[in-house]
Parts: structure tokens; C-alpha cells; sequence
């Protein structure tokens, strides 16, 4: 059987992006960011240019100093949700946060968002204190650059990549407690940021990638925690069940919650879902317990 093979050309990646300390307490990008920091420009190019024609440009940032001063996940507010256009590009009038201004610095650094001078890819460190090992959040379904870093020929490295609204590329690692540095979670870390990096160079030098279908998840909703309709406190915590089984099949009626009473709360959805950033401590203040995924199978069209 003969097989029709549709080739795609894309432009090549000049200008590569790595942030950390996004949020100041998840210091596994902290360390790693300025580790890269101490390495010579002079060196890192020469090493590339015996690679490929064009250089490749790597910046690297630390993204809320304030913060990881602080040892906080933020200042005044999150960074990560600062990045709309309304918010960039909006009036300034009174006392503005800092993650605000500090979120207009980085614009103007990286991009502006949405212009033919930014970066070609950004990806932005993170732990998590769930149970999450190492994935990719990419912005959609049509982001190419995720599924191929996934299926990528060099090392077949980072296991799972979910689809949600969040600019660039996220690099999620956990678990590690905020405020701590886990050496296993940074080696990771460090490796899957090189394997990004690897695939970048392997890509513009001009490799071929076949078509394949790529796993995947893909965020629908997210739950809070069950509370006191007075008082609005949490009344219950992650059952023993489902603590640290993040990207596991939730079926209907297995645990979910276990009361402070000492009752069991059970999934009383219809279908099976997958659970993830299960007990995230820095969502207890947004109000959500995990977030719900549907387990996809995505083929990619670009060979």
C-alpha cells in the first residue's frame, strides 16, 4: 500500500527563550536558570556554530527576582496571570503590583507578545507539589513544536503533554515542596530543559520528522474542595485513594475526598477522567482542588 506523505516546511527557531522563578518559591528553575547564566556566551556559540550555520540564541531569565528574593510564590500577584494583552497593554494609573510592571519588562524583553521581533519559543520553568513527574503545557492542539519535543528521535523524554490556556511552553516537574530544591526534581529539570534544546538544534539543521500519532491529555474543568457553606472553609482533603495519582483514570464512584468526620466523597461523574496537579498547595488559595483531563491520541501533521 502506497502512503502519501504531506511535507511541511516551517521557519527555523533563532531565538530560544528559558525562564525561571516565574513564581519566586519553585527553585528548581531558579537554580537551573542561573546555573545556565554562569556559562559563557562566547562558549555556548562557538560550541553551536560548529553545529549549525546560524547560532542558536538562548536567553536566559530569571523572571520575578522580587519574588525569589522573597522566597514567595509572588509579590502582589501572580505573574503568571499578567500576561494578557489587556494587562500589557493596558493604562497604568495609582500604585500598580510589581508582577504587573514586571510582566511589561519581560514583554518588551521577549517579545512585544504577538510581534515578528519575539522569540521564536519560550519555555517557562515550574514545579508543582503534585505528584506530576515531568510534562509539557503547551498553549493548543496545533502547537507542533510540543509534539515533536515529545516524539523526538534524540530522547524520548518527557512522558505526557497537556493542552490549556497558558502562554509558550510550561515545563512542570514535581513533586517538590515550594521553597525546597529536590536534586532528583532538578536533574530533571536540567535534562528536560537540554532535550528541548537538543530538539531546537536537531530541528534547524534541517531533520526530516516523520508523522506519528502523539499521547495526550487535555484539561476540561477543574473541582475545589468540598467547604462549610458558612464559613467557607475546607472540610475535607485528598483521599488516600487518589493522593499522588495524578494522570491516573478516575472511574465513577472511586474515592475522592475524605472528611475531617472521616466520611468518604466519591467521583460521581458519568465517564472516567484523569486527575492532575492533585493536591497543588498553590491552588488552595484559587479555590481548586485538581483539575480533570480526557486522555486523547493526536496525530501529527507535519513530516
Amino acid at each position: 500500500i502506497n502512503k502519501c506523505h504531506l511535507m511541511v516546511c516551517l521557519p527555523r527557531l533563532s531565538r530560544v527563550a528559558v525562564c525561571g522563578g516565574t513564581h519566586g518559591n519553585e527553585l528548581s528553575g531558579v537554580y537551573l536558570v542561573r546555573e545556565l547564566l554562569k556559562v559563557k556566551k562566547g562558549v555556548m556559540e562557538k560550541e553551536e556554530e560548529q553545529e549549525e550555520e546560524e547560532p542558536l540564541s538562548v536567553l536566559k531569565v530569571l523572571s520575578n527576582p522580587r519574588a525569589m528574593q522573597q522566597c514567595r510564590r509572588y509579590v502582589d500577584t501572580d505573574l503568571n496571570r499578567c500576561f494578557t494583552h489587556a494587562t500589557l497593554n493596558g493604562l497604568t494609573s495609582g500604585t500598580v503590583p510589581y508582577e504587573m510592571i514586571r510582566s511589561r519588562e519581560l514583554n518588551a524583553m521577549l517579545g512585544p507578545k504577538g510581534r515578528s521581533g519575539a522569540v521564536d519559543l519560550v519555555c517557562d520553568l515550574h514545579n508543582t507539589t503534585a505528584n506530576m513527574g515531568l510534562c509539557l503545557i503547551a498553549y493548543s492542539d496545533c502547537d507542533w513544536i510540543c509534539t515533536f519535543i515529545l516524539k523526538s528521535p534524540i530522547k524520548n523524554h518527557i512522558p505526557s503533554i497537556l493542552w490549556e490556556s497558558m502562554a509558550s511552553v510550561t515545563m512542570e516537574i514535581g513533586p517538590q515542596p515550594h521553597g525546597v530544591a529536590r536534586s532528583t526534581v532538578y536533574t530533571a529539570m536540567k535534562a528536560g530543559v537540554q532535550h528541548m534544546l537538543d530538539w531546537v538544534c536537531f530541528f534547524n539543521s534541517g531533520t526530516l520528522f516523520e508523522g506519528e500519532s502523539v499521547d495526550v491529555f487535555t484539561m476540561i474543568k477543574h473541582i475545589d474542595y468540598p467547604r462549610d457553606s458558612e464559613t467557607r472553609n475546607i472540610t475535607a482533603a485528598v483521599h488516600p485513594h487518589l493522593q499522588d495519582r495524578d494522570f491516573c483514570p478516575l472511574h465513577p464512584e472511586d474515592p475522592l475526598f475524605q472528611t475531617f468526620s472521616g466520611e468518604t466523597l466519591r467521583y460521581k461523574g458519568n465517564e472516567p477522567l484523569y486527575p492532575f496537579f492533585i493536591n497543588e498547595c498553590a491552588y488552595y488559595e484559587k479555590g481548586i482542588f485538581f483539575k480533570f483531563i480526557i486522555h486523547l491520541y493526536i496525530c501529527k501533521h507535519i513530516s
